[in-house]
């Protein structure tokens, strides 16, 4: 079917264009999910393995991990730039092959690190294509899809994240008793996906339109004119929001790991226990992406992402206000998976917010340099905190969703997305 009737009868019907470029974003993600978790997973006792240390709560077990997680942030933030001005310059379809080829290889290079600084390197070009992935991937299907429909398709697009993670801990769970190196052999599955991507799924339309009849925009004009406070508006949302969900992400395995060693748990069970938890957060992150697609037909996405990072704060808030056991904190760590529904709006909102010429180049800036804050954010609140058990640097973290919140109230709602 042409694509010219891509968004046909006001987008009441789905073409087969449409579900293939949802079906290749869709992928694309829940391989980046699977890639981007595995390290999560086994940070610590892969790290342990590196370095020669004795246990996993070793201080340079956590001070190494903590550099090869800010290296895989930054990758993802230089990643976003990177392959999001690529795929305004070349094309959606190209770029998103490309960016699901470069994390796939490089996952699997992960297995055969030899030390530490070798596994940063493997992660830091493995975030590259996980960063940009989301930015193309998300302008794909801003292009290609009805605004009727986006909020649903981004709540499913995230969902795909979602199920990446959910397999990660599924691979590391039934591979707790074998060598923490052979669970990043996993992560090289995506690369089979580029070749149905180059063959069934072609550039879209409005892209290919606005490459034949405009130039490129610079870079420079995203702190320029009317898009500039949409840009330093947008940053400030990203940075805050994402610095303290991956500290959570991040540390909060850790935190169940040293809980658990407390308790008396064997390495087994304690490995077993944090994929466990892990999965318990991610899996009820699905219905909040969802809950959040719901918000956004209601109020529309800028109040939604106001209500959604509100839950957030409070949820996290009250999950480490006190002390808690792993068994207690087995029943209050889901809602802030719940709430971190809130990103699967950004696909859909981020995208629109900027020129058609500039909107991978835009989005992908924008989400992804909040990675450079997470990163720091994951070495401050992990080694510069004096938390013991990380307890107090997530409740710390969650104070970042303050800024969040007032900037994401001060962006606007993009005209095409209005109900």
């Amino acid at each position: 079917m042409s694509q010219d009737k891509t968004k046909q009868e006001n987008g009441s019907r789905i073409t087969s264009y449409q579900w293939r470029a949802g079906i290749a974003a869709w992928l694309g993600w829940l391989f980046d999910g699977l890639d981007m978790h595995l390290y999560t997973l086994v940070a610590a006792p892969y790290v342990m393995q590196l370095v020669g240390a004795t246990a996993t709560s070793d201080f340079i077990v956590k001070e190494k991990s903590s550099w090869i997680q800010a290296a895989f942030l930054i990758g993802w933030a230089v990643g976003g730039g990177f392959f999001g001005r690529l795929g305004d310059l070349i094309g959606r379809s190209r770029t998103l092959a490309l960016t699901i080829l470069t994390y796939a290889c490089f996952t699997g290079l992960s297995s055969i690190a030899q030390n530490w600084w070798q596994l940063l390197i493997f992660r830091f070009i493995t975030a590259l294509g996980i960063g940009g992935e989301w930015a193309v991937g998300a302008s794909l299907l801003s292009e290609t899809w009805d605004k009727r429909w986006r909020p649903w398709i981004a709540a499913v697009l995230q969902t795909g994240v979602n199920i990446g993670i959910l397999f990660a801990c599924l691979t590391v769970y039934l591979m707790a008793g074998l060598p923490p190196r052979y669970v990043f052999l996993v992560g090289i599955l995506p690369a089979l996906l580029v070749f149905w991507i180059r063959r069934k799924v072609p550039e879209p339309q409005e892209w290919q339109q606005a490459k034949s009849s405009h130039k490129a925009q610079p870079i420079g004009d995203l702190f320029r004119g009317d898009v500039k406070r949409i840009t330093i508006l947008s940053l400030i949302v990203c940075a805050c929001s994402l610095t303290a969900w991956w500290a959570f992400l991040f540390w909060n395995q850790q935190h169940f790991r040293n809980l658990a060693i407390d308790a008396g748990l064997d390495v087994k069970s304690r490995e077993r226990l944090v994929s466990a938890a892990f999965f318990l957060v991610i899996g009820v992150s699905i219905p909040g992406n969802f809950f959040a697609g719901y918000l956004a037909k209601l109020f529309g996405y800028s109040r939604a992402i106001v209500i959604m990072f509100i839950g957030f704060f409070a949820s996290m808030v009250f999950t480490f206000l006190i002390p808690r056991s792993y068994i207690e904190l087995l029943y209050w760590a889901p809602a802030i998976g719940f709430f971190s529904g809130v990103f699967a709006l950004f696909t859909m909102y981020l995208p629109p917010l900027f020129p058609t010429l500039l909107r991978t180049t835009g989005a992908g800036f924008c989400f992804n340099i909040g990675r450079i804050s997470a990163a720091f954010g994951t070495v401050f609140f992990g080694l510069f905190s004096q938390v013991g058990n990380f307890r107090q640097a997530l409740f710390y973290a969650s104070f970042l969703f303050i800024p969040a919140i007032i900037c994401a109230l001060l962006l606007p709602e993009p005209k095409d997305l209005k109900q």
